[in-house]
């Protein structure tokens, strides 16, 4: 349960380590799209009935961060293919993991390369332009989508750095603080 400003918010999040790591990917996303969609299916199944429940419980998937490997090239077919039949059932967000392995330099054209392809290949990715109806979202919605895809860097432990103990990751020329 997360809860900002007053507002609390039940969130579930799913992982799919080793996605796309097998020697053979062909149709690899089929079970993650059929668990989606039954999601979907199960929500509207308990919110049709004529007594339905006071609270149903809302197993549905509204979003997808989508972490792309920080190759610095183009994104792989798989990752085209995958990004391409998720985004027509849920909102995908494109991240580079691991951001801190590329320089400024190489960021930037990574970010240009997978706009891209994005573009190319008619994958839409969130916020769509379908919410750009309002000319003030559509200013926001504009500034958001050149940001896109987004880049972290993440910490996988605590490191002792400068006298105090910092979350990050260490490379071989210091910490990194992630936090």
């Amino acid at each position: 349960v997360i809860e900002e400003k007053g507002v609390k918010m039940k969130l579930t999040v799913t992982d799919t380590p080793g996605f796309g790591d097998q020697i053979n990917n062909e149709n690899c996303w089929d079970p993650i799209i059929k668990y989606i969609n039954e999601q979907y299916e199960r929500y509207l199944r308990e919110e049709i009935l004529i007594t339905r429940k006071r609270n149903i419980p809302d197993t549905r998937v509204h979003g997808c961060v989508y972490f792309v490997p920080p190759t610095g090239h183009w994104l792989r077919p798989l990752d085209l293919e995958f990004m391409r039949r998720l985004s027509k059932i849920v909102n995908v967000v494109p991240v580079i993991a691991k951001a801190d392995t590329l320089t400024l330099e190489e960021r930037a054209e990574f970010k240009q390369r997978i706009q891209e392809d994005l573009k190319a290949h008619a994958i839409s990715v969130y916020p769509q332009e379908d919410f750009d109806q309002d000319p003030d979202d559509r200013a926001l919605n504009d500034s958001i989508r050149k940001k896109i895809p987004f880049a972290v860097v993440c910490a996988d432990q605590e490191h002792q750095g400068n006298g105090k103990r910092v979350l990050g990751r260490k490379t071989k020329w210091g910490i990194i603080e992630g936090e």
